[in-house]
Protein backbone atom coordinates (compact mmCIF):
# COMPACT_ATOMS: atom_id res chain seq x y z
CA UNK A 1 0.00 0.00 0.00
CA UNK A 2 1.46 3.32 -1.51
CA UNK A 3 0.43 6.74 0.44
CA UNK A 4 -1.12 9.18 -1.48
CA UNK A 5 0.89 12.61 -1.73
CA UNK A 6 -0.23 15.48 -2.84
CA UNK A 7 2.55 17.12 -6.00
CA UNK A 8 2.50 20.25 -4.58
CA UNK A 9 3.12 19.48 -0.67
CA UNK A 10 6.36 20.08 1.09
CA UNK A 11 7.95 16.56 1.91
CA UNK A 12 8.19 15.99 5.50
CA UNK A 13 11.32 15.10 5.48
CA UNK A 14 14.67 15.19 2.92
CA UNK A 15 18.29 14.44 3.23
CA UNK A 16 20.51 15.34 1.04
CA UNK A 17 24.19 13.58 0.69
CA UNK A 18 24.13 14.04 5.34
CA UNK A 19 27.34 13.11 6.61
CA UNK A 20 27.67 13.07 10.53
CA UNK A 21 30.99 12.12 11.66
CA UNK A 22 32.55 12.42 15.19
CA UNK A 23 36.37 13.21 14.72
CA UNK A 24 37.40 11.01 12.46
CA UNK A 25 35.07 8.85 12.86
CA UNK A 26 32.16 8.88 10.21
CA UNK A 27 29.05 7.35 11.40
CA UNK A 28 26.80 8.58 8.04
CA UNK A 29 28.32 9.20 4.85
CA UNK A 30 26.37 10.89 1.96
CA UNK A 31 22.89 9.70 3.08
CA UNK A 32 20.02 10.84 1.10
CA UNK A 33 16.43 10.40 1.17
CA UNK A 34 12.93 11.18 1.37
CA UNK A 35 9.80 10.46 3.57
CA UNK A 36 6.67 11.18 1.81
CA UNK A 37 3.29 12.62 3.50
CA UNK A 38 1.56 10.08 4.70
CA UNK A 39 3.92 6.88 4.97
CA UNK A 40 5.94 5.02 7.40
CA UNK A 41 9.78 5.12 6.44
CA UNK A 42 12.03 2.56 8.23
CA UNK A 43 15.67 2.97 8.28
CA UNK A 44 16.72 -0.62 9.18
CA UNK A 45 20.42 -1.10 9.96
CA UNK A 46 22.72 -3.30 12.58
CA UNK A 47 23.83 -1.57 15.86
CA UNK A 48 26.08 0.99 14.64
CA UNK A 49 24.86 1.06 11.30
CA UNK A 50 23.86 5.40 12.19
CA UNK A 51 20.84 5.04 12.41
CA UNK A 52 20.49 6.87 15.62
CA UNK A 53 23.30 9.76 14.07
CA UNK A 54 21.07 10.92 10.85
CA UNK A 55 17.73 10.62 13.46
CA UNK A 56 19.92 13.01 15.95
CA UNK A 57 20.75 15.25 12.73
CA UNK A 58 16.99 14.92 11.75
CA UNK A 59 16.08 16.65 15.11
CA UNK A 60 18.73 19.28 15.02
CA UNK A 61 20.64 17.49 17.96
CA UNK A 62 23.47 17.50 15.89
CA UNK A 63 25.39 19.60 12.92
CA UNK A 64 26.20 17.68 10.04
CA UNK A 65 29.56 17.74 8.73
CA UNK A 66 28.71 17.90 5.43
CA UNK A 67 25.06 17.85 3.55
CA UNK A 68 21.54 19.48 4.46
CA UNK A 69 18.40 18.11 6.40
CA UNK A 70 14.97 19.70 5.99
CA UNK A 71 12.00 19.15 8.26
CA UNK A 72 8.96 20.47 5.87
CA UNK A 73 11.60 22.84 4.22
CA UNK A 74 13.35 23.87 6.96
CA UNK A 75 16.51 23.46 8.37
CA UNK A 76 16.04 21.47 11.78
CA UNK A 77 19.37 23.51 13.27
CA UNK A 78 18.35 27.00 12.30
CA UNK A 79 14.64 26.50 12.99
CA UNK A 80 14.93 24.26 16.31
CA UNK A 81 11.22 25.52 17.67
CA UNK A 82 9.64 25.01 14.68
CA UNK A 83 10.86 21.52 14.41
CA UNK A 84 10.08 20.64 17.35
CA UNK A 85 6.33 21.85 16.84
CA UNK A 86 5.65 19.62 13.53
CA UNK A 87 7.82 16.53 14.98
CA UNK A 88 7.65 14.05 17.76
CA UNK A 89 10.57 12.22 18.79
CA UNK A 90 11.67 9.55 20.88
CA UNK A 91 15.00 8.70 21.47
CA UNK A 92 16.36 5.53 21.75
CA UNK A 93 17.44 5.84 25.66
CA UNK A 94 14.30 7.28 27.11
CA UNK A 95 15.32 10.39 29.75
CA UNK A 96 11.83 10.85 31.81
CA UNK A 97 11.93 12.60 35.20
CA UNK A 98 12.16 9.57 37.65
CA UNK A 99 10.38 11.65 40.53
CA UNK A 100 7.09 11.98 38.77
CA UNK A 101 4.74 9.82 37.89
CA UNK A 102 3.80 9.36 33.99
CA UNK A 103 0.50 11.97 34.41
CA UNK A 104 2.40 14.44 35.92
CA UNK A 105 5.45 13.86 33.14
CA UNK A 106 2.52 14.26 30.69
CA UNK A 107 1.27 17.14 32.04
CA UNK A 108 4.38 18.83 32.12
CA UNK A 109 4.85 17.85 28.46
CA UNK A 110 1.66 19.26 27.36
CA UNK A 111 1.88 22.55 29.47
CA UNK A 112 5.31 23.24 27.58
CA UNK A 113 3.46 22.37 24.49
CA UNK A 114 0.45 25.17 25.32
CA UNK A 115 -1.94 22.18 24.74
CA UNK A 116 -5.41 22.26 25.73
CA UNK A 117 -8.03 20.01 26.12
CA UNK A 118 -5.78 17.02 26.20
CA UNK A 119 -6.80 14.81 28.89
CA UNK A 120 -9.14 12.82 27.15
CA UNK A 121 -6.49 12.62 24.17
CA UNK A 122 -3.95 11.52 26.96
CA UNK A 123 -5.87 8.50 28.21
CA UNK A 124 -6.90 7.64 25.02
CA UNK A 125 -3.42 6.82 24.48
CA UNK A 126 -2.67 5.47 27.31
CA UNK A 127 -5.40 2.88 27.17
CA UNK A 128 -4.03 2.00 23.70
CA UNK A 129 -0.76 1.36 25.09
CA UNK A 130 -2.28 -0.27 28.29
CA UNK A 131 -0.09 2.18 30.64
CA UNK A 132 -3.70 3.46 32.33
CA UNK A 133 -3.22 1.66 35.58
CA UNK A 134 0.60 3.26 35.98
CA UNK A 135 -0.10 7.09 35.67
CA UNK A 136 0.01 7.50 39.15
CA UNK A 137 2.82 5.25 40.02
CA UNK A 138 6.57 6.89 39.94
CA UNK A 139 8.67 6.40 36.89
CA UNK A 140 11.82 4.79 38.88
CA UNK A 141 9.40 1.99 39.54
CA UNK A 142 8.22 0.97 36.20
CA UNK A 143 9.95 -1.20 33.70
CA UNK A 144 11.68 -0.10 30.96
CA UNK A 145 8.66 -1.03 28.54
CA UNK A 146 6.55 1.27 30.53
CA UNK A 147 8.89 4.32 30.37
CA UNK A 148 9.47 3.27 26.70
CA UNK A 149 5.13 3.77 26.07
CA UNK A 150 4.84 7.14 28.29
CA UNK A 151 8.04 8.31 25.93
CA UNK A 152 5.79 7.30 22.70
CA UNK A 153 2.70 9.49 24.04
CA UNK A 154 4.41 12.49 24.79
CA UNK A 155 5.31 12.51 21.14
CA UNK A 156 1.86 11.73 20.17
CA UNK A 157 0.14 14.21 22.42
CA UNK A 158 0.31 17.31 20.06
CA UNK A 159 -0.32 15.04 17.16
CA UNK A 160 2.80 15.95 15.24
CA UNK A 161 3.21 15.65 11.10
CA UNK A 162 5.80 13.88 11.63
CA UNK A 163 6.89 11.54 13.94
CA UNK A 164 10.35 10.28 14.75
CA UNK A 165 11.06 7.08 16.87
CA UNK A 166 14.82 5.61 17.54
CA UNK A 167 14.19 2.25 18.13
CA UNK A 168 10.80 2.26 19.17
CA UNK A 169 9.87 -1.13 20.12
CA UNK A 170 13.11 -1.80 21.86
CA UNK A 171 12.29 -3.03 25.74
CA UNK A 172 8.69 -4.17 24.51
CA UNK A 173 7.26 -7.47 25.04
CA UNK A 174 5.28 -8.97 21.86
CA UNK A 175 2.07 -7.84 22.82
CA UNK A 176 2.68 -4.48 23.14
CA UNK A 177 4.70 -4.38 19.62
CA UNK A 178 1.65 -5.84 18.05
CA UNK A 179 -0.16 -2.81 19.95
CA UNK A 180 2.35 -0.66 19.16
CA UNK A 181 1.98 -1.36 14.86
CA UNK A 182 -1.66 -0.78 15.28
CA UNK A 183 -1.42 2.66 16.61
CA UNK A 184 1.59 3.84 13.99
CA UNK A 185 -1.15 2.51 11.26
CA UNK A 186 -3.89 3.75 12.48
CA UNK A 187 -1.38 7.41 12.73
CA UNK A 188 -1.07 7.70 9.41
CA UNK A 189 -4.22 6.58 8.01
CA UNK A 190 -5.62 9.82 7.27
CA UNK A 191 -2.32 10.05 4.76
CA UNK A 192 -1.48 13.68 6.45
CA UNK A 193 1.07 12.32 8.93
CA UNK A 194 4.28 10.76 8.57
CA UNK A 195 6.55 8.42 10.37
CA UNK A 196 10.20 7.32 10.32
CA UNK A 197 11.91 5.27 12.47
CA UNK A 198 14.91 3.22 13.12
CA UNK A 199 15.01 -0.53 14.41
CA UNK A 200 17.02 -3.27 13.50
CA UNK A 201 13.90 -5.61 14.28
CA UNK A 202 13.28 -7.21 10.30
CA UNK A 203 9.85 -8.47 10.78
CA UNK A 204 8.43 -5.60 12.25
CA UNK A 205 10.02 -3.18 9.52
CA UNK A 206 8.32 -5.80 6.73
CA UNK A 207 4.81 -5.46 8.35
CA UNK A 208 4.56 -1.68 9.20
CA UNK A 209 6.56 0.15 6.78
CA UNK A 210 5.49 1.56 3.57
CA UNK A 211 9.54 1.87 2.57
CA UNK A 212 12.54 0.57 4.10
CA UNK A 213 15.77 2.39 3.87
CA UNK A 214 19.07 -0.29 4.33
CA UNK A 215 21.88 1.48 5.89
CA UNK A 216 24.98 -0.24 6.29
CA UNK A 217 28.55 1.35 8.36
CA UNK A 218 26.58 5.14 7.44
CA UNK A 219 25.90 3.73 3.95
CA UNK A 220 22.62 3.36 2.23
CA UNK A 221 22.82 0.31 0.53
CA UNK A 222 19.71 -0.09 -0.86
CA UNK A 223 15.87 1.64 -0.21
CA UNK A 224 12.03 1.70 -1.43
CA UNK A 225 9.30 -0.98 -0.92
CA UNK A 226 9.84 -4.53 -0.47
CA UNK A 227 9.00 -5.69 -4.26
CA UNK A 228 11.71 -2.90 -4.84
CA UNK A 229 14.61 -4.25 -3.09
CA UNK A 230 13.67 -7.89 -4.01
CA UNK A 231 14.02 -6.56 -7.59
CA UNK A 232 17.23 -4.74 -6.73
CA UNK A 233 18.47 -8.32 -5.02
CA UNK A 234 17.05 -10.39 -7.56
CA UNK A 235 15.20 -12.02 -5.29
CA UNK A 236 11.74 -12.23 -6.06
CA UNK A 237 10.60 -14.29 -2.52
CA UNK A 238 12.99 -12.62 -0.22
CA UNK A 239 11.80 -11.35 2.88
CA UNK A 240 13.54 -8.21 4.47
CA UNK A 241 15.87 -10.33 6.59
CA UNK A 242 17.44 -11.95 3.38
CA UNK A 243 17.64 -8.72 1.41
CA UNK A 244 19.51 -6.97 4.78
CA UNK A 245 21.46 -9.89 4.45
CA UNK A 246 22.25 -9.93 0.77
CA UNK A 247 23.21 -6.16 0.74
CA UNK A 248 24.95 -5.38 3.46
CA UNK A 249 27.17 -9.20 3.95
CA UNK A 250 29.74 -10.70 2.76
CA UNK A 251 28.01 -14.35 1.48
CA UNK A 252 31.41 -15.99 0.88
CA UNK A 253 33.07 -14.90 4.02
CA UNK A 254 29.87 -16.18 5.79
CA UNK A 255 29.57 -19.21 4.10
CA UNK A 256 33.25 -20.05 5.01
CA UNK A 257 32.72 -19.24 8.88
CA UNK A 258 29.43 -21.23 8.70
CA UNK A 259 31.41 -24.01 7.27
CA UNK A 260 33.75 -23.94 9.77
CA UNK A 261 31.71 -23.63 12.71
CA UNK A 262 29.99 -27.07 11.41
CA UNK A 263 33.31 -28.83 11.13
CA UNK A 264 34.13 -27.92 14.77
Amino acid sequence: MSPTTSPESIDPLQLRSLRVAYGEVVAVDQLSLTVREGEIYGLIGSNGAGKTSAIKAVMGLLVPRGGEVRVFGKDPVKEGIYTRTVTGYVPEVSILYDALTPREYLEFVTSVRRLGGFQERLMDFATALQIEGEMDRAISTLSNGTRQKVLVVSALLHQPRLLVLDEPFNSLDPRSVRIMKDLLLAYVRNGKRSILFSTHTMEVAERLCHRVGVLDRGTLRGEGTLEELRSQVKLPQATLEDIFLELTTDREQLNRIVDRLEAA
